[in-house]
């Protein structure tokens, strides 16, 4: 019997960067829900790909949209006798001007960690800020009890914080190592019934891991993988789809399945898969070893996938500083919203995960380029045969943090090739769909729950308009502004002012900042 399984080992290093963090207030920020919220005059982004309409009313009761009044025509004064009438009770907005898209879903969030220093309140206040009112943890790494009690306090609205989906490490608590399909069977069973939403596996045995991922999906749960690197050779995301797992995470496990002249990675013969400037650098290399795009390996492997209804959640900017390592950590908003600890926790290090800058240049970042080309050309050709393509962040790492990660992600969603309305579809409609979730969210529809969000400015012309920080702009007076960032945020019928949220955030970089002294620095400069 072994010891010990790979994805055990990697459960247990992931944790100790995760460890349980301090949870939110039991306190909700936000307004409502009303008997009757009316939105008026909007221009909607409905996320199933249609183009914008408006203006439009929409109106919501307590938690549900019940109606979508188109009320005239852009440029026209709005016909006020198409307008819902508003109820004794109810509350109104004039949005007059103002975008308004389904709530944001982000397919790959962790809630901080020890690690990072950065406790669930930061975490959660930074995603609602950016309009992300639903978010798949992956790995659990607080502990699943832990997350299943902030997954209640937020379905009932007792603090700020988006829609939670628990999926479990494989393998987490276990009290014995899973070394059998037998093993295997029982956790899952056990996770089931602990109130788990799925589980992320890393890898393990082949009969172990099918044997997992097709119970799981008996059960009615769903699943996902990071094909990590120590069991990759055996079972790639060609294995997972046809076992029946719901979406593979990053990119791992996909080259490997379009390898044609080789069945392993070319590493180097002084690699260190715990040397992670190693396992990043020569991931950097990848996918220039896989079959070349529209090739027949190419073509049969993304047909395979498709007709599997398999889900690719690539997460492109967690790896971004891979290619443009100065940009990632010079990002504007880093002074403001990022605290101490979690800079530190970025800054290079040979001990804090994804802090594997021990020297890392030119060379590095050109090779990393060329990985996203082929990488994104596969997810954007997967997009246009009809595959679903979701957006998660796995920010925390990396020098991407919270929040502002994931609009990133949806800029380099549109770099691979993705139309604006796509992307959005991508951040919305199909989060939805790979959570088993469409019918409740995912697109403004009636009948569905009321998870909004609302800005002043069109997002599809520029989607830096959804930085917490806003774009840059030049006004009609010459003068330099900020325009943009999400204006309000609305989960579940109730109302969250965005910026207010990120003043908070502001505040706790700030007292952090004053309680340790600390100032951003340059690496080796005093």
């Amino acid at each position: 019997m072994r010891l010990i399984t790979t994805v055990v080992a990697f459960v247990c290093m992931f944790s100790a960067v995760t460890a349980q963090v301090a949870k939110a207030p039991i306190k909700s920020e936000g307004d409502g829900p009303y008997t009757q919220l009316i939105l008026r005059g909007v221009t909607m982004i409905n996320g199933t790909g249609a183009p914008p309409m408006g203006p439009v009313d929409i109106v919501i009761e307590k938690n549900k949209i019940v109606q979508i009044a188109n009320v005239g025509y852009p440029g026209v004064a709005i016909n006020n006798e198409r307008r819902p009438k508003l109820k004794e009770g109810g509350k109104e907005m004039n949005l007059e001007g103002h975008y308004v898209l389904p709530g944001f879903i982000d397919m790959h969030g962790h809630i901080g960690g020890t690690g990072q220093g950065a406790n669930a309140e930061y975490v959660f206040k930074l995603w609602m800020a950016h309009g992300i009112t639903a978010v798949r943890d992956p790995s659990c790494g607080n502990g699943l009890e832990w997350v299943l009690e902030e997954k209640k306090l937020s379905a009932a609205n007792k603090i700020t914080a988006p829609r939670l989906f628990a999926y479990t490490a494989f393998g987490q608590g276990s009290k014995q190592p899973i070394s059998t399909p037998e093993q295997a069977i029982a956790w899952v069973r056990e996770n089931a019934q602990k109130g788990a939403d799925g589980i992320k596996f890393f890898g393990a045995a082949p009969e172990i891991m099918d044997a997992a991922i097709r119970e799981n999906k008996k059960l009615g749960l769903r699943s996902c993988c990071h094909h990590a690197q120590m069991d990759v050779a055996r079972w790639n995301v060609v294995n997972s789809a046809k076992a029946g797992m719901t979406s593979m995470e990053h990119w791992y496990g996909l080259p490997e399945a379009l390898f044609t002249q080789q069945t392993i990675q070319q590493y180097p013969l002084s690699y260190n898969y715990s040397n992670e400037q190693h396992r990043f650098e020569e991931a950097g290399k990848l996918w220039k070893q896989a079959a070349a795009p529209y090739s027949d390996h190419w073509n049969k492997v993304m047909n395979e996938l498709l007709a599997l209804d398999f889900t690719l959640d690539p997460t492109f900017n967690i790896y971004d500083a891979n290619r443009d390592l100065q940009r990632a950590r010079r990002a504007e908003w880093h002074e403001d919203y990022t605290l101490p600890s979690l800079w530190k926790f970025y800054e290079p290090s040979r001990v804090s995960h994804g802090s594997y800058w021990h020297s890392w240049g030119t060379e590095q970042e050109v090779q990393w380029k060329e990985n996203y080309r082929l990488w994104m050309t596969f997810i954007n050709e997967y997009k246009n045969r009809g595959g679903r393509v979701t957006t998660g962040s796995d920010n925390g790492f990396i020098y991407q943090t919270y929040g502002f990660g994931y609009i990133r992600e949806l800029e380099l969603m549109r770099e691979a090739g993705f139309h604006p309305l796509e992307v959005i579809r991508s951040a919305t409609l199909y989060g939805a769909q790979a959570l088993g979730m469409e019918k409740e969210i995912g697109s403004i529809e009636t009948g569905k729950l009321a998870d909004l969000v609302i800005i002043d400015v069109n997002p599809l012309e520029n989607l830096q308009l959804l930085y917490g920080t806003g774009a840059v702009q030049l006004n009609a007076e010459n003068k330099v502004i900020r325009a943009g960032g999400v204006k309000f945020t609305i989960k579940d019928g109730i109302v969250y002012d965005a910026k207010k949220l990120l003043a908070d955030v502001k505040q706790m970089v700030l007292d952090e900042k004053k309680k340790t002294g600390w100032q951003l620095k340059q690496p080796g400069v005093e």
